[in-house]
């Protein structure tokens, strides 16, 4: 089966040689154009969606996904774990005290968040258990000899020169009141574990501790929230008004989503502008489409003239010109996608752009493609370029082939 007429011709001029091959060179520069435009937008979509979705990631496995705090605090634990359990959507429910601190060991001394935990409830909600370099979460029970333990971020028992089975020297604010006010408190535990959950934040900064020690610690005898695991994090808002409606006024919520807003918004803020100011690109290549077809138009003019005489119309004549356009386009874009999925794979599967972690959080740029943005970039870029054929599609329709032919 033969191919149409106006795909026919419009093939035959962009495969133009001899004399004509300056068009096929500026056909093939407009197509290398859409593909660079294309490929950089995709790219450019990966590395923004990829950083949201890995610091999602790693904020959801350090993190609960709801908090729940109560008005005039949490006595039973266990109990009140077991009421937010019943609420619907809610796998997992876990105790949580926090507090601040000072540890030292051999090397020097650095600031610590403590968080007291129940290491058979904390699996639940965080993933503390799965992050466990060296050492095991359920080392947090207190021994019935030696000092009790505690688990150190990599990052953080690297910088005070400790590891498993060595000890420090944890100081709190809170401690024992004597007639000149509050005494520091002053304890020595054994490191029991090290930690890595992919956040320089918390391996540099956090230390985990068993519930009954936090509140020896701290001075408390309630813990201080409830840290909640629900099926789906993207309903997690919904499920924190759940929480509240089913059991109470005395019940306040925090989501996970709400803690982040700001660094979120601003990650999709980020995203919009990186694809907009690199979406020119595309509008450039869009721009060369119309040069290329102008100068095709006039190159051709006595071609066009001779179609129009044997009786192509006007419509055929601009189907030929927007052919060509449409041609450049997809070639084009199929090129650019191809190329920008594959090296964003590649660049994602080697980790092959490193960043400083205490800036960015993560180690590496991670690259994902979500199907709805290529198939976005794919569509957008296939119509621009169909719109930058109209203006020189219809110039060309419009050509009189009397003036045309009147001089040749």
């Amino acid at each position: 089966m033969g191919l149409p007429f106006e795909l026919h011709v419009a093939l035959r001029y962009l495969l133009a040689r001899r004399k004509q091959a300056f068009i096929s060179v500026i056909s093939l520069i407009s197509t290398l154009g859409v593909a660079v435009g294309v490929m950089a937008v995709i790219i450019a979509l990966a590395v923004m969606t990829g950083l949201q979705q890995e610091l999602r990631n790693r904020i959801l496995g350090a993190n609960p996904h709801v908090y729940v705090s109560k008005t005039g605090g949490i006595a039973d634990y266990r109990a009140e774990g077991d009421r937010l359990r019943r609420v619907p959507h809610v796998i997992g429910a876990a105790p949580a005290i926090l507090g601040q601190g000072l540890i030292s060991a051999s090397r020097e001394a650095a600031p610590i968040q403590i968080k007291g935990i129940d290491p058979a409830l904390e699996p639940q909600v965080t993933d503390l258990a799965g992050a466990m370099e060296s050492g095991a979460v359920s080392a947090l029970v207190t021994p019935s000899d030696g000092p009790p333990g505690i688990l150190l971020g990599r990052d953080l028992a690297a910088k005070v020169g400790a590891s498993v089975g060595d000890s420090v020297l944890l100081r709190t604010v809170e401690g024992p009141l004597s007639p000149g006010g509050v005494i520091p408190g002053m304890r020595r535990l054994r490191v029991v574990g090290i930690f890595s959950l992919g956040l320089y934040e918390f391996d540099l900064t956090y230390g985990f501790v068993s519930i009954d020690l936090a509140k020896r610690l701290f001075v408390k005898d309630q813990v201080d929230f409830l840290q909640l695991k629900v099926d789906d994090v993207y309903r997690a808002p919904e499920i924190a008004r759940a929480v509240t409606r089913e059991l109470g006024d005395q019940y306040w919520t925090q989501d996970w989503a709400e803690m982040n807003k700001s660094l979120f918004s601003a990650l999709w803020l980020e995203k919009i502008a990186v694809s907009l100011a690199i979406g020119l690109i595309v509008m450039v290549a869009a721009l060369n489409i119309v040069a290329t077809l102008i100068l095709l138009v006039m190159e051709k003019h006595r071609d066009v003239a001779i179609l129009r005489t044997m009786g192509a119309t006007a419509r055929s004549v601009t189907a030929i010109f927007m052919a060509q356009g449409l041609i450049i386009g997809f070639i084009g874009t199929t090129v650019g996608a191809s190329a920008g999925y594959a090296l964003a794979h590649v660049l994602d599967r080697y980790k092959m752009i490193r960043v400083s972690a205490d800036v960015y959080q993560v180690s590496y740029l991670p690259f994902t493609v979500m199907p709805r943005d290529f198939a976005l970039v794919v569509t957008a870029a296939i119509v621009i370029c169909f719109v930058a054929t109209i203006y020189p599609s219809r110039q060309a329709a419009r050509l009189d082939p009397a003036q045309a032919l009147r001089y040749e």
